[in-house]
């Protein structure tokens, strides 16, 4: 049986006319820099909701305060304008074996040093309160590019944000006097073996 095929085409150029479909590249995800802190805190937070479930501990992340500044009420309450207040206090706080606990969680792109800007002040004098009244305080500190997190003592970053030597804390230093965390997959950081090490030993 003869196909007629339509005049000037022949066969051959009728099958290359045929595309495949193109393969579609997979997108590269990026994460944007102001995230960055947000994935160690989401990592913070996985750990303890598995700590609670295994009845560990009981750890929560603080709220950041918000302050409101216009309200839409034409359909029902609507938030329309509004802006994160500084936070005063840490982001974590709780109780572990009867000891209140309280920390921040800081994260770092420098290889070299943590810069003390990027504490606040009342983070500081919160946290010596803590220390005043016999709770245990200290710093998560996650190395981005070093891919390492210390647990160290609030005590040694209060005492050296106090004296100021320099605007930011070596990383030998803050390796020195902290305590490497071990990542692993659930808890992604499991943190209470090292503060058991450091204040209740």
């Amino acid at each position: 049986m003869e196909i007629n095929y339509p005049a000037g085409v022949r066969p051959k150029q009728a099958v290359a006319e045929i595309k495949k479909p193109e393969k579609r590249k997979k997108p590269v995800l990026k994460v944007a820099a102001g995230n960055r802190g947000m994935d160690f805190e989401a990592a913070i937070n996985d750990t303890n909701a598995y700590y609670l479930e295994k009845g560990l501990c009981l750890i929560t992340k603080r709220p950041t305060p918000i302050n409101i500044v216009k309200v839409d009420y034409t359909h029902g309450p609507k938030i329309t304008s509004a802006y994160f207040e500084t936070q005063s206090t840490t982001d974590y706080n709780g109780v572990y074996k009867g000891h209140y606990i309280d920390f921040e969680a800081k994260s770092t792109r420098s290889r070299t040093s943590f810069p003390l800007a990027n504490i606040p002040i009342q983070q500081i004098e919160h946290l010596e309160r803590v220390i005043a009244h016999g709770g245990i305080a200290f710093f998560m500190v996650h190395w981005q590019l070093k891919g390492e997190t210390y647990l160290v003592p609030a005590s040694y970053i209060i005492k050296f944000y106090r004296e100021k030597p320099r605007a930011s804390i070596p990383y030998e230093a803050m390796k020195e006097n902290g305590k490497l965390i071990k990542e692993t997959y659930r808890p992604s950081y499991d943190y209470l073996p090292v503060l058991e090490e450091t204040f209740l030993k």
